[in-house]
């Protein structure tokens, strides 16, 4: 398409959908919704390619329209969380799960391989998962929609204020103001914990043979002593080495002996997609797994468990044979 003098392919438009889906996800918070807000901004774009006159970059104007569709989707005052936040641990036992809490309440993981940069910069792309980890966007959930845009910006993507400031229609002087409230806040937030960059293959091995036998004593061992696990869309969440090896012995949740783990990556650590044996045959989906990793041992398992939303999202069959 011409506009203005200036030819636009789609595909054009498309390239940059991996690094738009990155940032919708940090300012949303939600795997679904950060693809809904790219596919929208890219129609919207591919609309109004007519008005496009070269002015700015494409991707500083596609970055713009997707900000615009995310303060859009804003509209509820309830953001989205981890269990973690929302209360104490609670005993291992199964009575203490309560309701099946609706999905919007949730930060929810989402694939490196859809907001991951394609680089071969070792700190580039640690900085990179560092940005995407669960705790970390659950953090940015904190911040009012604008102070959230303007720290996505300059302090995960290196825009300068001037750039930030053009693309939200404001000045650099308010740019350097909710820069500065936005860095408050995330200091009053819990500290974000620093996960392992490269991934321990030998971890990942032990654990898989560990968790497809159901063998919980040696899961135990690869454990810290302080890690968590939760498992939304319940609320509870439990903490302790032995705590997780005691609640995965529940009768409930002992029905995942016999699971089948599909590996995958997600949130810049390893991940897994946990298929559950099927009464009528076969495996069935039951969560996905995303698993934080600190100084050769797992100290975060969490198992998102709306498989029927995530699984597509990542890819995987509904069944296997």
């Amino acid at each position: 398409m011409t506009t203005g003098g200036v030819a636009l392919a789609y595909d054009e438009l498309e390239a940059h959908r991996r690094e738009l889906t990155g940032y919708c996800y940090r300012m949303l918070g939600s795997a679904s919704e950060a693809e809904d807000a790219v596919q929208e901004a890219l129609l919207r774009a591919w609309r109004a390619a007519d008005g496009f006159e070269g002015r700015s970059s494409v991707r500083s104007w596609l970055y713009r329209i997707a900000t615009n569709v995310c303060l859009d989707m804003q509209t509820s005052s309830q953001r989205r969380a981890r269990p973690m936040e929302l209360g104490p641990p609670s005993p291992p036992r199964e009575e203490f799960l309560g309701p099946w809490i609706e999905e919007s309440r949730w930060v929810t993981p989402i694939g490196d391989d859809r907001v991951l940069p394609e680089t071969s910069d070792p700190a580039e792309l640690a900085a990179a998962r560092d940005s995407v980890r669960l705790a970390f966007v659950a953090a940015l959930q904190h911040l009012p929609a604008r102070q959230r845009a303007v720290l996505v910006l300059c302090e995960v993507l290196k825009w300068q204020a001037a750039e930030a400031a053009e693309l939200l229609g404001t000045s650099v002087a308010a740019v350097n103001s909710a820069l500065q409230r936005a860095r408050a806040t995330l200091e009053q937030v819990a500290p974000i914990e620093r996960f392992d960059d490269t991934v321990d293959l030998a971890l990942l091995e032990d654990y898989v043979d560990a968790f497809q036998r159901y063998d919980i004593n040696r899961l135990v061992t690869l454990l810290h002593e302080d890690a968590v696990m939760s498992m939304p869309p319940f609320a509870m969440w439990v903490r302790g080495a032995g705590d997780i090896g005691q609640f995965m012995l529940e009768p409930g949740p002992s029905a995942c002996a016999g699971s089948i783990l599909i590996p995958l990556s997600a949130n810049g650590c390893p991940a897994f997609g946990q298929y559950k044996p099927d009464p009528a045959g076969g495996h069935t989906p039951w969560g996905l797994q995303v698993l934080e990793v600190r100084d050769g041992r797992i100290s975060g398992f969490h198992c998102f468990l709306d498989s029927a939303t995530l699984f597509p999202l990542f890819g995987l069959p509904l069944h296997l044979d």
